[in-house]
């Protein structure tokens, strides 16, 4: 007597190949995708901590009655200038939470003038390249750009 197989559980080998090509295309279609994404990310990054360095440069300016100089930098937001006109009621600690100028997304410091040109003070990250100008993941990102 032949024993029968009643259980054809499984995958045939034209079903594997079927998904392998499925797997494939999707990956074809979202990896570029993927990969361009990065430099909007880190965009998007320098963005927000230009706001939150806005927000501590607005606190330091309501205790000390301006913001500081370009001379003592965004450094003052972290530890009591020694240079230029000092702060009458500078906050112990200082105005950033984590106690250091945190450097824009490619690892440069921002720059920083005040009086700025285009307000009180000027802001900006100068995207991938370090330098001022560009287009793409060279643009400057500013301050005064910000929505």
């Amino acid at each position: 007597m032949c024993a029968q197989r009643g259980d054809n559980s499984g995958f045939t080998l034209i079903e594997l190949m079927v998904v392998i090509v499925i797997l494939g295309i999707l990956a074809g279609l979202i990896i570029p995708r993927i990969m361009g994404r990065p430099e909007e990310a880190r965009q998007m990054k320098a963005r927000v901590q230009i706001e939150s360095i806005e927000t501590s440069l607005r606190l330091y300016k309501l205790d000390n009655g301006s913001y500081p100089s370009t001379e003592q930098g965004l450094q003052a937001l972290v530890e009591l200038p020694t240079v230029g006109g000092l702060p009458r009621a500078w906050r112990e600690g200082g105005y950033l939470e984590k106690g250091q100028v945190p450097k824009d997304p490619w690892g440069n410091e921002y720059v920083y003038l005040s009086p700025g040109v285009h307000g009180e003070y000027d802001l900006s990250s100068y995207g991938a390249d370090g330098q001022s100008g560009g287009e793409g993941k060279d643009k400057d990102i500013n301050s005064w750009d910000l929505d």
